[in-house]
């Protein structure tokens, strides 16, 4: 209940669906041919521009794509990938390329929309702000949420520039509706076509099956070695790079015991200035500890909700009685996050946190205090206060013993760095052996590295490994930490090139290799012979027999439906519901597995459940329809467009190089 009491990005992903302007493109991506065949010079932070076709349109004015619109787009459509972080950076190109095709046909939709007359008026974007989609947000319960709370959303919460631009956003949204509803008004369907629809959609099917799996054939697969070398060198070029890079590394640790006059000294002077400098670290705000008791009311029906209203009464009163708060909590409350604690939330604070109605009566009560009735969107809450903290400064007295650590490890960590620092700059005048011995130091030669390898004797060596690879041999020494309080001061020895092991070398490690070349095909041509003999044959038990293959049989299973090592029935094995009663299915591929399937029994729907199922799949048909039709009229708009020289591309998306780490 806590996490549902406190506001969350549910709010900006709902109106970025509105106001992303792809809603209505989504439908088609498109990608414009030669789009990028004529670079020309324009203002600085233009990606594109779009005038109105024809020779005309050179004097128009100009619809500009900015870069900072195409880089808001395309961080949208990495976001919905949930790709890691790490990936980010090389992937975003392509990111890049498609927020700016989605922008350019935004900007010919609009274009469009304006020369038929359906451009969205203010009073359009005014309407949906308060009626539409996000009226929750901005009008609830009716009532405007005030000029200051929507700026601040609009340019804090969905980070946009201005309220301006966010609704000129609702504008353009809206106008793509109005062109699509234009474009698809005359979208119709027979009834034929939906019915045949739900025929096949709702048909269900039992089959018997044989699956054929990757792993089972590469187990058949054991080449002898004549024959595994001779693959080896047909397929020199793969392994040209095979026997990683290695490298040497001279190193030599610094630690805190190597500071001259020991670790620094930390005095009072230098907590009492921390404490200055990081008062508001200290502050403590208003806060009361919470429980509650909630009783759920569905919005929107008065009964339910006076009945719920009625119940928290009725409880109420048994505490103002002396009843048992926590015991009332775990008989009562709707709350499945805090009922079985009694209720109990911990601290809330006056920063938000909470839905405002229950923030503002928790925030009221004084400690040992029970609230009235306070009425959310959630239900009807009880609210008792715990313990109250008003807002304050802890004292230096309270704090001064976290400070001190703090100080000790940065006054060290700045030192050894220095120190580290003075090494790495002798040592590349004088040698590091010579250098090393001058501070009563060591130094260590790695064994031969990779990148990805560790240095045991060396907390972290990460930060070293990663630098290490990026010189060259004779490099100038460097240092990097190396966690726990070490540094190291490093130099790259020598360098292994990366290279092509001999057949000896790599031996032991082609065999999957090998199999992982021949099994695909020798999957699908055993797939294949077994269907074809099924064929023959009209019988698949029969056929599996001769290649003494296992047959199973699925219960009897729908669409939406799944299927031991057969899988979900709206992927691959689809195909069987198009397959008449005895019908034998080709080849049907299941990730590392291939089946056969041979229909025993097929129901297709009653006239009853066609008649049930209709209206939803006529609808779905229309929506189809209507996709495709304006998919097409777009597409037809974009491609004249371009050939009239009415879309200019002034950048190309940026191409990143790998990152390397020093």
């Amino acid at each position: 209940m806590i996490r549902s009491l406190q506001k969350d990005n549910r709010v900006t992903k709902a109106i970025f669906a509105v106001i992303i302007g792809v809603a209505t493109l989504s439908m088609v991506l498109y990608l414009v041919p030669g789009l990028y065949d004529g670079i020309s010079g324009t203002p600085q932070g233009v990606y594109a521009s779009v005038r109105k076709p024809g020779f005309f349109g050179r004097f128009s004015d100009a619809t500009e794509i900015k870069a900072t619109e195409v880089s808001q787009v395309a961080q949208n459509l990495a976001q919905q990938q949930n790709l890691p972080a790490q990936y980010l950076p090389f992937l975003m190109p392509r990111f890049e390329a498609q927020a700016q095709q989605l922008l350019i046909a935004q900007a010919i939709e609009d274009r469009e929309a304006d020369r038929l007359g359906l451009s969205a008026s203010p009073a359009d974007v005014q309407k949906e702000l308060q009626t539409g989609q996000l009226g929750q947000f901005f009008f609830p319960d009716g009532k405007f949420i005030g000029d200051d709370k929507y700026r601040e959303f609009v340019t804090t919460r969905l980070g946009f520039a201005s309220i301006a631009e966010f609704e000129e956003k609702i504008r353009q949204e809206l106008t793509g509706r109005k062109l699509q509803e234009f474009v698809t008004a005359g979208a119709v369907v027979s009834d034929n076509a939906v019915r045949e629809m739900v025929r096949k959609q709702d048909a269900k099917v039992k089959f018997d099956y044989v699956t054929v799996s990757s792993a089972d054939i590469a187990k058949t697969v054991n080449p002898i070695d004549s024959d595994l070398e001779k693959w080896f060198n047909a397929n020199k070029a793969r392994y040209a790079t095979a026997v990683a890079e290695k490298r040497q590394i001279q190193y030599i640790p610094v630690t805190l015991a190597n500071l001259p006059g020991g670790k620094p000294q930390v005095t009072d002077a230098d907590v009492q200035a921390y404490y200055n400098a990081h008062k508001a670290d200290y502050h403590v705000d208003q806060q009361v500890k919470v429980r509650h008791i909630l009783i759920s009311a569905p919005q929107g029906d008065a009964k339910a909700d006076a009945a719920a209203k009625a119940k928290a009464q009725g409880i109420l009163d048994k505490i103002h009685a002396g009843g048992d708060f926590a015991k009332l909590a775990k008989e009562n409350s709707d709350d499945p996050g805090s009922k079985e604690q009694g209720g109990e939330l911990g601290y809330v604070k006056s920063n938000g946190q909470m839905v405002k109605p229950f923030q503002d009566a928790a925030m009221a009560l004084k400690a040992g205090e029970t609230s009235g009735l306070v009425h959310t969107t959630f239900g009807y809450h009880i609210i008792q206060a715990e313990a109250r903290d008003e807002a304050h400064d802890k004292p230096l007295s309270e704090v001064a013993g976290e400070i001190r650590p703090i100080l000790e490890q940065q006054n060290g960590a700045k030192a050894l760095q220095a120190l580290t620092g003075q090494i790495a700059n002798q040592a590349a005048k004088d040698g590091m052996d010579k250098t090393a011995a001058a501070h009563n130091l060591k130094v260590t030669t790695s064994n031969w590295l990779t990148s990805s390898d560790t240095i045991p004797g060396l907390p972290d060596s990460a930060q070293m490994m990663q630098a290490a690879f990026t010189g060259k041999k004779g490099d100038s020494p460097r240092f990097a930490p190396a966690g726990e309080g070490t540094y190291v001061v490093f130099q790259t020895a020598d360098v292994q090139a990366a290279h092509a092991p001999t057949f000896a070398e790599w031996k032991d490690k082609l065999l999957n290799d090998y199999r992982s070349e021949q099994v695909p095909q020798m999957l699908q041509a055993k797939l294949q012979k077994l269907s074809d003999q099924a064929k023959l044959l009209g019988d698949l038990h029969a056929a599996a027999k001769e290649m003494g293959l296992p047959v199973k049989s699925s219960d009897l299973v729908g669409r939406t439906g799944n299927v031991p090592d057969v899988g979900p029935m709206s992927g691959g094995a689809a195909v069987v519901f198009d397959l008449a009663k005895g019908g034998i299915s080709a080849p049907i591929a299941n990730g590392e597995t291939g089946v056969v399937a041979q229909v025993t029994d097929k129901q297709e729907p009653s006239a009853e459940d066609i008649a049930k199922s209709f209206p939803a799949q006529r609808d779905k048909l229309i929506e189809q329809q209507r996709a495709e039709l304006f998919g097409v009229y777009m597409q037809t708009l974009i491609d004249e467009y371009t050939k009239k020289g009415a879309v200019k591309i002034h950048q190309k998306p940026t191409q990143p190089s790998l990152p390397i780490g020093g």
